[in-house]
């Protein structure tokens, strides 16, 4: 039995004919009835009978017409719930992020909380590009790396673009390089570098690095969180891929912008459609719009975020120095 099987039954008890029935929920008389047989199917005992020419419920049909009342009411119970839950305001929102991602937007994110803004549950998920669409299941919006190289994200997940971030050479402020506007494929080439494992976006930049320069780069070191990355590098253990925005400051380090390759990458967030429906949900999509934003113009002209340049060479990096698609890191 359905829902309107059990309408239909109970509007039959009110109206006493089908005809009145059809009139009432603009049906035709001959679909009234094949719902009724269809309810009667599923019955042990007969639910109406003919009285004259008139069809009428019997007593098992008029009890569970009764209960067709309680079902309607409980059902209308249901539906206002879920309006109340879809436009509840302050309901819990989850959020995930790759690592680079989460240490940028978590802050901004909580740092503008206020009464009566969704409740955040953060967490941090450090997995391979293709993995983050999984994510959308567990979390209602999922900050993912894209590469333009890379398929397009699947259509069971609606997308996002909150920024398209730069990927700069992290070098030594000490470094000859760092006195240079800007560096170039041949400039790099021959250094040791410090890239992620493979299966991770940024190697499809460093890749195009090396096609560029016609050379293949002397990987020396395979690290996945740029925290560490920093650190490698100010220790002198070569250079590397470094996002201008969405990385810590390190006092040691300055970024060049790298000419002659595509080196962005970009950053979505990701959620199923029906997560949206949500007002919390949407507020706080919103909410990572204006984060992007406020990192994006965050951005100082002399370092991005993840070092202080130093030098004759220091000065602004506008975005479009680094041209072309996507690449990306963790």
């Amino acid at each position: 039995m359905n829902e309107r099987q059990l309408r239909i039954l109970r509007e039959l008890g009110e109206l006493g004919s089908v005809t009145a029935v059809a009139e009432a929920l603009l049906m035709t008389p001959s679909a009234i009835s094949q719902h009724l047989r269809l309810l009667q199917r599923a019955m042990p005992v007969p639910l109406t009978e003919r009285d004259g020419r008139r069809l009428v419920l019997t007593d098992a049909g008029r009890a569970l017409a009764g209960a067709a009342i309680e079902v309607e009411t409980a059902l209308a119970r249901a539906r206002h719930t879920v309006d109340d839950f879809v436009d509840e305001p302050v309901g819990q929102v989850s959020v995930a992020a790759f690592r680079s991602a989460a240490s940028t937007f978590f802050p901004v994110l909580l740092r503008g909380r206020t009464p009566g803004a969704p409740r955040l549950s953060l967490a941090d998920e450090d997995v391979a590009q293709d993995q983050f669409p999984r994510l959308t299941r567990d979390y209602d919006l999922v900050l993912a790396h894209h590469l333009g190289q890379a398929p397009p994200w699947p259509r069971t997940v609606t997308t996002t673009t909150l920024l398209r971030e730069p990927l700069d050479v992290a070098l030594p402020a000490d470094d000859p390089l760092a006195r240079r506007e800007h560096l170039t494929p041949e400039d790099v080439a021959d250094r040791p570098w410090i890239t992620v494992h493979d299966g991770f976006p940024l190697m499809a930049t460093i890749e195009a690095i090396a096609t560029a320069a016609n050379r293949r780069l002397d990987i020396v070191h395979r690290i996945n969180e740029f925290a560490v990355v920093a650190e490698t590098v100010a220790a002198g253990g070569g250079l590397a891929l470094m996002p201008r925005w969405t990385t810590r400051p390190h006092p040691a380090l300055v970024l060049r912008p790298l000419a002659g390759v595509h080196a962005v990458r970009r950053i979505d967030v990701l959620h199923r459609p029906e997560r949206a429906a949500r007002k919390a949900v949407r507020t706080v999509l919103d909410e990572l719009r204006n984060a992007a934003e406020t990192i994006r113009e965050g951005d100082t002209g002399v370092s991005g975020a993840t070092g202080q340049a130093t030098g004759p060479a220091a000065g602004p990096h506008p975005e479009g120095r680094t041209p072309g698609a996507d690449g990306a890191g963790s």
